[in-house]
């Protein structure tokens, strides 16, 4: 099967010099934590978000393409946070997801909220899964609803590489 990756918000600034910060969301961790996105978010390498509910039918058949990317990308260029929507209550559902599907990446636990939600930009959300791209200093790139392949996510930071440097983008 192909995918087509859609982007319904890509937000590319060039002229601003200053670094932009990830969006600031508290969210709980599995342990109880509170944990800020911005704590993963431009952290100098791309940042995929992927959101997610544990009973999504396409997050459950699809998921294995943020494993793979992860795996191939967290020591080099890009990393993937997960976020899931079950709500803290639904939160031993959500851990059965993760162990389930071996997700190897941090995921942070955010309730079904839609106030919660368009915090992580690109407008209201639809639902799971929904996917944010953001550059490595922390801008948002995409958002893209519905399934998305490891591929498809490397051949949009490939054609979307942006300098790093201040300078650089004048």
């Amino acid at each position: 099967m192909k995918y087509r990756f859609l982007f319904l918000c890509a937000a590319i600034i060039f002229s601003n010099p200053v670094l932009a910060a990830g969006p600031d969301i508290p969210l709980k961790d599995f342990a109880g934590k509170t944990r800020n996105v911005n704590e993963y978010v431009g952290q100098g390498k791309w940042t995929v978000i992927t959101v997610w509910a544990h009973d999504c039918h396409i997050c459950n058949q699809e998921i294995h393409h943020m494993v793979f990317f992860h795996d191939a990308h967290k020591n080099k260029d890009a990393v993937v946070l997960g976020v899931t929507v079950d709500g803290w209550t639904k939160r031993k559902l959500a851990k059965g997801f993760m162990e389930e599907h071996g997700l190897n990446f941090v995921n942070l636990i955010a309730e079904p909220e839609q106030s919660v939600l368009m915090k992580f930009g690109g407008g209201p959300f639809f639902g799971t899964p929904t996917y944010y791209v953001y550059a490595p200093d922390g801008e948002l790139m995409a958002k893209n609803v519905g399934p998305v392949a490891q591929e498809d996510i490397e051949k949009f930071i490939a054609e979307n590489e942006v300098p790093t440097s201040p300078e650089s983008r004048k």
